[in-house]
Parts: C-alpha cells; sequence; structure tokens
C-alpha cells in the first residue's frame, strides 16, 4: 500500500510539475542539452581521431626501425661473407651472430609494424564513424534548432491568442455584469406600465377619483357652451338652431 501511495505521489507530482513548466523554459533546456552532448561527441570524436594520428606516427617511426634491421642484418651478412672469403673464421662468426641479433630485433619490428597497422586499421573505422556520429548530431542539433524556432513562433500565437481570449471573455463579463439586457429592460417598462395602469385604476374607484371625473365631465359641458356661444357671436348658429331653420323651411 505504502508503494502505491509513493507511485501516486510520484507520478501526481511529476505532472503537476510538468503542467507549471513555462514551454519556452522546457524548449530552451531541450537545446542546451542538445549542444551538451553535441560537445562531448566532438570530444569524444576528437579523441579518436587523434588515436589514429598517434598511431600514423608510430607506424611510420616502426617503418623506419623495420628498414634500419634490415639494412643492418644484411651489412651484417656481408662482413660475414668477407671474413669467410678471407679465411678469418672468428671475423665470420662474429658478424655472423651480429646478423643472427639484427635478425631477431627486425623480426620483433616487423611484428611491432604489423601490430600497428592492425590497430591503425580499426582506429580508422572508429575515426570514420565518429565523424559520420558528429555530422549526423549535428544535423540533429540544426533540426531541434529549426524546431525550436518554429515551436517560439507557435507559442507566441498561442499566448497572443490566450490574451485576446482574455480580453474578449472580460469584456464579455464587463457588460454582461454591468450593462442590463434588452429583455430585463422591457420587463422594466411593462413592470412601471402595469402598475401605472394600476394606480390610475385604483384611483378612479376612490372619492377622489370620482369627483376628478366629475369635475371633467363639468369642464367638458362648460367648453361645449362656451363654443356654442362663440359660434352665436360669428353668426355661425348653434347645431340646435341649425335644425330649427331647417325644419321651419321644410313646412314653408
Amino acid at each position: 500500500m505504502f508503494k502505491r501511495i509513493w507511485a501516486y505521489l510520484k507520478a501526481l507530482f511529476k505532472s503537476s510539475a510538468e503542467k507549471a513548466m513555462d514551454p519556452e523554459i522546457e524548449i530552451q533546456a531541450a537545446i542546451d542539452e542538445a549542444k551538451k552532448r553535441d560537445q562531448q561527441l566532438r570530444n569524444q570524436a576528437a579523441k579518436v581521431i587523434a588515436h589514429r594520428t598517434q598511431l600514423e606516427a608510430k607506424i611510420e617511426k616502426a617503418a623506419e626501425d623495420v628498414g634500419e634491421a634490415r639494412e643492418m642484418a644484411k651489412q651484417a651478412l656481408l662482413k660475414a661473407e668477407e671474413a669467410k672469403a678471407a679465411g678469418d673464421v672468428a671475423a665470420q662468426e662474429k658478424w655472423t651472430k651480429a646478423a643472427q641479433a639484427i635478425a631477431m630485433k627486425l623480426q620483433a619490428a616487423e611484428n611491432n609494424l604489423n601490430s600497428l597497422k592492425q590497430q591503425y586499421q580499426i582506429a580508422t573505422d572508429q575515426a570514420e564513424k565518429a565523424k559520420e556520429a558528429v555530422q549526423s548530431n549535428a544535423m540533429r542539433l540544426q533540426e531541434l534548432s529549426a524546431k525550436r524556432m518554429e515551436l517560439l513562433g507557435s507559442l507566441q500565437q498561442a499566448k497572443m491568442q490566450e490574451a485576446v481570449n482574455q480580453a474578449v471573455q472580460s469584456m464579455s463579463s464587463t457588460m454582461e455584469d454591468q450593462l442590463p439586457s434588452l429583455d430585463k429592460v422591457e420587463e422594466k417598462i411593462e413592470q412601471r406600465k402595469s402598475e401605472a395602469m394600476a394606480r390610475a385604476e385604483l384611483h378612479e374607484a376612490t372619492p377622489e377619483g370620482a369627483e376628478a371625473e366629475l369635475r371633467e365631465a363639468i369642464n367638458v359641458a362648460q367648453a361645449d357652451a362656451k363654443l356654442e356661444e362663440l359660434k352665436r357671436e360669428l353668426g355661425l348658429g348653434g347645431s340646435t338652431d341649425t335644425s330649427t331653420g331647417e325644419a321651419e323651411a321644410s313646412e314653408a
């Protein structure tokens, strides 16, 4: 149970840490790590190539030793033949032993030269592989650099879009919070109209309302009488007089 909880906590911490990390920092960290590995690979490749170069120098020196030993062995053999021709047995024996010793050195020098050549062949193959690895990794580093530029561009676009989204969301939220909707305005207007009509209806049902209605009727009657008076002064006659005149003309 403890191991399960510990594994859960590690996974949770890792997930939280990944969410909290800045993508731009992650991209730069990946590039820095790739550059570090590239430098390490170049250093190792340089050592391999340097080993090949050192073997070249050793092979050259070993070849010189072989050539020198071969020439000395020949000279010793010639000396031994001259002593034999001269009947000098002691000199012949001396130069023969010297030729044998030099021949042993020659054999050792040739063995060393052959061993160095074999090492050189291996070192050459390793150097070629090291150079190929460096070239391949350099191409990979260039691809990562190009990808970094692409990712940074995408990241900037994402940040800009997020900023725009936040601005739009903030504007919408502000309008919704501070400005009433048309539906709410219409509802308030209808409510005020209903309340006004209700107050008028209640006022009419009261004595004060009846009195006001009566006064309005009297005012209207008085206004009509005043209009009839003005018509008679103008010789236009009222509606009643006109009817009487028409009746008298018909009887005549």
